[in-house]
């Protein structure tokens, strides 16, 4: 199988684990791994007790980007390659448009679609043999899953442009500092890290972190004004407070000094 999907136990909750688990080709994304990925991230999403997701690869790499051997025919198709890369941006985005939080955890070379992959997901977590760059130039192709839409918004027109036009890759701590991931470990304690984030994350209300989420995307992704910003979070957070038990529980639990019992209503 090219993706490998499992649940690990985080606190009285889960979280998904989801490895693209081709480490000889360095994790190569098709159109069987978008399949695959698609089904995983539906899987997980649909068990109530899922409150994360994890996104990693196996091996040496989290992903080295697309299968160039396989682009020499897929290129030749004026239908077939526009579908793909169209269902690149379709699967990948879906991490930005679920209701659970989404972590890439970046092992070792992160390339071209790997950079993408790990663009469209909520956190990032390096290893410290983590080297990530974009590296479509270096092969006289160029971006169409993303990178050149969200790579700006993470690190600056600037930084954008130097790392997509010189194809060079960022260590992990000039990727942290960069504002690519958000913090570096050891790569021994790289799952476990993304297992403790998602077991603070599972403590949470399910409702509050969908809602939370949604209204950062749309403010960051959508360039939406302060005033038109504040306007969503203000109506948002009036609905969900108003409405949901959650935000009632927590109210409750910290009156009574208890553990607030989250249901995602």
């Amino acid at each position: 199988m090219s993706v490998l999907v499992e649940t690990r136990a985080v606190g009285g909750q889960a979280a998904g684990l989801i490895t693209l688990d081709r480490p000889e080709q360095l994790n190569p994304i098709d159109g069987a791994v978008l399949a695959s990925l698609d089904q995983a991230i539906s899987a997980l999403t649909a068990d109530p007790a899922v409150r994360c997701l994890l996104v990693t690869g196996a091996g040496r790499a989290f992903s080295a980007g697309g299968d160039l051997k396989g682009y020499l025919e897929l290129q030749r198709d004026p239908v077939a390659f526009p579908a793909f890369v169209a269902e690149l941006q379709r699967v990948f985005g879906r991490l930005r448009e679920v209701p659970v939080p989404t972590i890439a955890l970046v092992n070792g070379i992160t390339a071209a679609g790997g950079l993408e992959l790990l663009l469209n997901c909520d956190v990032a977590i390096a290893g410290r043999s983590a080297r990530i760059g974009d590296g479509h130039l270096n092969f006289g192709m160029m971006g169409g899953g993303g990178v050149l839409t969200l790579l700006p918004r993470f690190v600056g027109i600037a930084r954008a442009r130097e790392l997509v036009m010189t194809g060079r890759f960022l260590g992990a701590d000039e990727a942290a500092a960069w504002g690519l991931v958000s913090r570096v470990v050891d790569d021994d304690a790289l799952l476990d890290a993304g297992l403790s984030l998602a077991a603070t994350i599972a403590e949470k209300s399910p409702l509050a972190l969908a809602n939370a989420k949604e209204v950062m995307h749309a403010v960051w992704s959508d360039g939406l004004t302060v005033g038109a910003g504040l306007r969503l979070e203000r109506e948002r957070n009036a609905f969900y407070c108003l409405t949901s038990h959650d935000a009632r529980e927590g109210l409750e639990a910290f009156a009574a000094k208890r553990a607030p019992r989250f249901t995602g209503t």
